[in-house]
């Protein structure tokens, strides 16, 4: 079936849409235990871009589940379809001419090789946010840990399913050691050249 579609050649490029926003476009992809300020630091990373006239969107997993992926389970299957999904998701995203954010735990080194491959190399920035485990319990800000220690949720990263730390991420955070302010202007600093503004 694949052999019948073809793709059609539309006339507006991403090199004509980033001359219209000013900017270039690009994945920010964070990656980490759950509790470990991913979200957050998406977040603010996402409202200093917007400050500065980036056009942005985030993608979140809790919201990806609750929507597109609500179909899947936190199998390891599952887990790999979720990520090939978001991928594919944020792929077009860039394209459209946007800086994308996506917040994902992506727990598979396997997994974010793939997401590197789909968006490109040069496309794909990730984001380690390198919270100890006893740290992101001691918050367990949704209770998800508590659940998962009492045998509740299985499948659940850092207890009873694995995390494979990046082991060459483009930017490392330790949450304990640094403020989500200067998270912000660490991962700013990164892709200014990426951005390629006018200013």
């Amino acid at each position: 079936m694949q052999e019948n579609v073809i793709p059609h050649n539309f006339s507006v490029d991403r090199e004509m849409r980033k001359s219209i926003k000013g900017h270039g476009s690009f994945l920010l992809w964070f990656t980490g235990l759950s509790g470990s300020g991913k979200s957050t630091i998406a977040n603010a990373v996402e409202k200093a871009l917007v400050d500065k006239g980036i056009h942005t969107y985030i993608l979140d997993g809790d919201n990806v589940r609750k929507g597109l992926n609500n179909n899947l389970t936190f199998s390891p299957e599952d887990r790999k379809e979720n990520i090939r999904r978001i991928a594919e998701v944020a792929n077009l995203m860039v394209d459209a001419g946007l800086v994308t954010l996506a917040a994902f735990v992506s727990p598979y080194e396997k997994d974010r090789e793939n997401i590197k491959n789909i968006l490109g190399a040069d496309n794909y920035v990730e984001i380690f946010v390198n919270t100890p485990i006893e740290e992101c319990e001691r918050r367990d800000v949704k209770g998800l840990y508590a659940k998962a220690r009492a045998g509740e949720i299985k499948d659940f990263t850092g207890v009873n399913a694995p995390y494979e730390a990046p082991q060459s991420p483009d930017v490392e955070i330790d949450t304990t050691k640094v403020t989500v302010e200067e998270s912000v202007a660490t991962i700013i600093a990164y892709i200014e050249n990426k951005l390629n503004t006018d200013e």
